[in-house]
């Protein structure tokens, strides 16, 4: 007589651990299928780039030659702090949307490893943006030389410093979207969340001045402190302008925001109930 060993479909599953590449797969399926995703990010790249036009067309008259490349015509402030709020809170989203649905319940039974659901979310995240970032800032290039092309007042992609400013420019999604990404995970509640990434990114740095050096050497930590000087093209004068931040130091902050989050994320996420 045959016995047949019954078996859960919990015990089945669980049986046969996901594959890094299955858990990007089930984390890209989570974000195209949301319709807010196609429609925030187009209404986001329709933004940057009105607001590149807008200071452009604004400083059209100012501009006299080449040599008279501003930054902040094809990146200005508004439109890429605009970039930075949008992308830190769909990051914070691809969390907390799972915590305030009940969703992560669902996710951490069919994945124990949590840690790995984390950074599969961080590298669909980051790929995501940085998709959403080169376009922003290709555009927001383009729209610069559209403008001033035909006055003689654009430059060239070979231009000293706009390959940083292109770069940083659109590395800042990303950044801030894993920023986003690491505070939802650590803090796990949408306002506490949106209103943490807010004031870590936008609003802290206008707190600090760069007149003395301790306060200088605060602001030069953030990340938008770390684009402004990345975009600048040209010197700053130290005698004007106090202590400045270093274009290495301002790429190291890019470097490590997102990396000391989710490296704080992943460890945290294991520790604790969902």
């Amino acid at each position: 007589m045959t016995t047949l060993a019954s078996r859960s479909p919990a015990a089945s599953f669980t049986g046969s651990p996901a594959r890094f590449g299955d858990l990007l797969a089930a984390e890209w399926i989570k974000v195209r299928s949301l319709r807010s995703t196609p429609w925030t990010i187009a209404l986001t790249l329709v933004f940057v780039l009105g607001a590149s036009a807008v200071a452009t067309l604004t400083d059209r008259t100012a501009s006299s030659g080449p040599a008279d490349f501003r930054p902040f015509d094809a990146y200005p402030a508004a439109g890429y702090w605009t970039l930075m709020l949008i992308a830190a809170c769909m990051g914070a989203l691809t969390v907390v949307s799972e915590y305030s649905s009940g969703l992560i319940r669902t996710t951490t039974v069919a994945v124990p490893a949590r840690g790995s659901v984390v950074l599969a979310k961080a590298a669909v995240t980051a790929t995501v943006w940085t998709a959403v970032g080169t376009a922003a800032s290709a555009g927001s290039f383009l729209v610069y030389v559209a403008v001033l092309g035909g006055h003689g007042a654009a430059v060239p992609v070979t231009h000293p410093g706009v390959l940083r400013a292109l770069a940083a420019s659109a590395l800042l999604a990303p950044v801030c979207a894993l920023v986003g990404l690491g505070l939802g995970v650590l803090l796990r509640h949408a306002a506490a969340t949106m209103v943490t990434s807010v004031f870590t990114l936008l609003m802290l740095p206008t707190m600090f001045a760069e007149s003395d050096r301790w306060s200088a050497d605060v602001k030069h930590t953030l990340v938008s402190a770390a684009w402004n000087r990345l975009v600048q093209t040209w010197e700053p004068d130290p005698a004007s302008l106090g202590y400045t931040a270093t274009v290495t130091g301002s790429w190291i902050v890019y470097a490590l925001w997102p990396l000391v989050t989710v490296a704080l994320a992943v460890p945290a996420v294991r520790r604790r109930d969902v």
